[in-house]
């Protein structure tokens, strides 16, 4: 069975119909330049370069990042980072503060801040928007208060209480939410995912899940009445059983999850076209895609740290290669069209408002 949806490549005459796909052209090697300065610089400012630190990683990825010949640029100033990340620190020391002192009134807070999540979700999506370009034209986000409480809490909730059943229609909420809220240069980027292609990449993890979770089960009880007794006078076994199990939970999932994740990608790029005319294309593999994250996450484990800058230029490749768009007539006399008006629909954005909150 295939691991992605795409749609029909059709052929055109040249120049009316074909793929431009995208690239990354960074290398590990210059990453790592980069990382080990940011890691180091944030240790010794106690974490105030963290936000020069995000500008000049996003600026490196960005960069690198190129569709028809033409890299992206970040724009986002390390200063606005700052100031959102002191924001968010001085809320989370009130709140704790609250809930050691008044706990009663914790509550009050826990509900504020989930009535104000949405709203942060929407500023934060904006913000990432904005300080996003390509050839100089910068991206917008128009999605609402409404829709990021649909997407972002009431969807999740769903998909919880339900056990995961309802969980490809909160991803239908969300990606209509993301994507289809997005602007480039005034064009609208139309994404509404077929519930039932959700579907049909569902189905897989759940029995991921079903299955793993039922062998897990058995694995334990099989494990624990032969030898419950010895469990049982151990204190040491008491306590590694749990650990064991929580562990096992956490892998079927994960793996389940990335199988869902790739291929919930690949519906949503694949329903979502920009003005009306260009086509995204997704193609990630879920194995591959579940294969790379797993190696990354054990390599990165297993260096403690080192191979991070491998892993994260080794994913931005793979997901670069596996995306395009399916263009409809001249790229460039389109994309000059849209710099023409680009400046004048983004004449705010050198003022942006909007604070990174870290979404």
């Amino acid at each position: 069975m295939n691991d992605t949806t795409q749609p029909s490549l059709a052929e055109g005459a040249p120049g009316e119909r074909r793929l431009e796909r995208f690239s990354f052209t960074g290398t590990a090697g210059e990453y790592f330049g980069i990382w080990i300065v940011n890691i180091l610089l944030t240790i010794l400012t106690l974490g105030i370069y963290s936000a020069w630190a995000k500008v000049r990683r996003q600026r490196y990825f960005y960069g690198n990042t190129k569709l028809a010949g033409r890299s992206f640029d970040y724009h986002a100033r390390p200063m606005q980072i700052l100031i959102g990340r002191i924001v968010v620190l001085a809320a989370l020391l009130v709140y704790n503060a609250v809930a050691t002192f008044f706990p009663v009134a914790s509550l009050v807070l826990l509900a504020l801040l989930i009535a104000v999540t949405p709203w942060l979700i929407k500023r934060g999506l904006r913000f990432n928007a904005r300080v996003t370009s390509y050839r100089n034209v910068r991206l917008d986000f128009h999605g609402g208060f409404w829709g990021a409480l649909l997407s972002f809490v009431i969807g999740p909730a769903l998909a919880a209480v339900t056990l995961g059943i309802l969980a490809p229609l909160a991803s239908r909420w969300a990606w209509r939410y993301t994507l289809g809220n997005v602007r480039y240069g005034g064009r609208k980027v139309d994404c509404t995912p077929r519930l039932g292609a959700l579907y049909g990449q569902w189905w897989l993890p759940a029995i991921m899940v079903l299955l793993g979770t039922a062998l897990l089960g058995l694995l334990a009880v099989a494990v624990f009445f032969p030898f419950g007794g010895a469990f049982a006078g151990a204190d040491l076994g008491l306590a590694f059983l749990p650990v064991a199990v929580f562990i096992a939970l956490a892998l079927i999932y994960g793996v389940a999850g990335l199988f869902y994740r790739a291929g919930v990608r690949n519906v949503a790029f694949n329903a979502a076209m920009l003005d009306g005319r260009h086509q995204f294309v997704s193609t990630l593999g879920r194995r591959r895609y579940a294969w790379i994250s797993i190696t990354n996450f054990l390599a990165t484990i297993c260096t403690i740290g080192l191979a991070r800058p491998w892993a994260a230029v080794r994913m931005a490749r793979y997901t670069a290669t596996a995306t395009a768009v399916l263009v409809s007539g001249l790229l460039d006399d389109y994309l000059n069209q849209v710099e023409e008006t680009g400046p004048a629909v983004g004449a705010e954005y050198m003022d942006v408002e909007g604070i990174d909150f870290g979404f």
